[in-house]
């Protein structure tokens, strides 16, 4: 089980905390750290205006956002670390290799997903990736503490 989970976009304005937004809704329990950054984050931007849209539109809480960029002590700190697309994995992999038996897809149960990034996009592309990272998070349930399917 895994108990510290970093979840991985390019701006982390979009998809990884809509991501960490869904995953902390669905493990209220809070057995797990659960947190969020970029390969080449916004610093310090908040969430994009239309993925705070369609997380409150579906009932998910999102709390205030601070984009921050990735860095390899996060890395080593981890216990899981989730991707959105295989360049991000490789850019984390360059960065620190030793954190390849802990970085993945956040859409590896879903044949290898890759989650596009619906940035600067219309909402219905929001809505797409919303769809996509919560059946991707439901798939990693049950291998975090207090997770269950659903």
């Amino acid at each position: 089980m895994f108990s510290n989970v970093l979840l991985i976009c390019v701006g982390n304005i979009c998809r990884s905390p809509m991501a960490m937004a869904l995953m902390r809704q669905r493990l209220p329990e809070r057995d797990v750290q659960i947190v969020s950054a970029g390969i080449a984050a916004v610093t310090g931007s908040g969430l994009e205006p239309l993925a705070k849209a369609v997380l409150k539109r579906h009932g998910v809480p999102c709390g205030p956002h601070k984009a921050r960029q990735v860095d390899r002590q996060m890395l080593r700190d981890a216990g899981l670390i989730l991707v959105m697309e295989p360049d991000q994995a490789q850019y984390i992999l360059k960065l620190a290799p030793e954190v390849r038996g802990k970085t993945f897809l956040l859409g590896k149960w879903q044949h290898s997903l890759a989650i596009a990034d619906p940035y600067r996009r219309p909402q219905l592309a929001f809505e797409q990736t919303f769809e996509q990272l919560s059946r991707c998070v439901d798939d990693w349930l049950p291998y975090l503490p207090s997770g269950e399917t659903r």
